[in-house]
């Protein structure tokens, strides 16, 4: 059994480092940067590569959302290739494609874009009491509310004087 389990583990180490060699390594050369990488129509998309070197520039093609072509270029403080758009008003929700293509070597970098109806920094709280349909004066009246209280109080005081004359021995 031991001489079967070495030649196998062998064989599994080999496959999965062919595939980590195969595999494109987005950390090393850089892929494109979507940021925010969700966004409701009308919203402002940054766009970042590395994958065209220091200094380096690109052409974009975020048409797939309906913003057209823009151009990426370092910034002032930052030698990846940068670009912005818009995204329309009239996108429709759904995951978009966005490309750049290096200027000097030709290489084409992509990364997607989540069009969404609502931001993830508007939260929606919930308002109103919930419907259980069991009934209640626990609603959202107040008045309502006191009246029940109330009712319960006047139970455990009649209950706990009938307990308390039983023990006695008074009778109910």
């Amino acid at each position: 059994m031991r001489r079967t389990a070495r030649p196998l583990t062998g064989t599994a180490l080999a496959v999965a480092a062919a595939a980590l060699a195969a595999a494109p390594a987005y950390g090393a050369s850089g892929g494109l940067e979507v940021s925010p990488s969700s966004v409701v129509p009308g919203g402002q998309v940054t766009v970042r590569t590395a994958a065209c070197g220091d200094g380096g520039t690109a052409t974009g093609d975020a048409s797939a959302v309906g913003a057209g072509s823009l151009s990426l270029a370092p910034g002032p403080d930052d030698q990846d290739a940068t670009g912005r758009f818009r995204v329309p008003p009239s996108a429709q929700p759904g995951t978009y494609e966005i490309t750049a293509t290096c200027t000097g070597s030709g290489r084409l970098v992509t990364g997607d874009l989540v069009v969404t109806l609502t931001s993830a920094h508007q939260q929606v709280h919930p308002r109103g009491s919930v419907k259980t349909g069991v009934g209640g004066a626990l609603g959202p009246d107040p008045v309502q509310t006191a009246a029940g209280v109330a009712a319960l109080a006047v139970a455990a005081a009649g209950g706990t004087w009938l307990l308390h004359r039983r023990a006695r021995g008074d009778g109910i």
